[in-house]
């Protein structure tokens, strides 16, 4: 009974991890709110977001 209580404490853990993980990505890879600037070739670009 003891095993079976650290396999799911390991499985729980596991979840929580993979969760936060996949938080951290989703906030890494979506755009910032507020002003955004560009320098291209073409010049100067101001956006607001």
């Amino acid at each position: 009974m003891n095993n079976r209580n650290v396999l799911y404490l390991i499985i729980g853990a596991l979840v929580v991890a993979v969760g936060v993980l996949g938080y951290n990505l989703y906030q890494a890879r979506k755009e910032p709110d507020g002003l955004q600037i560009n320098v291209g070739p073409n010049g100067l670009k101001i956006q607001n977001k």
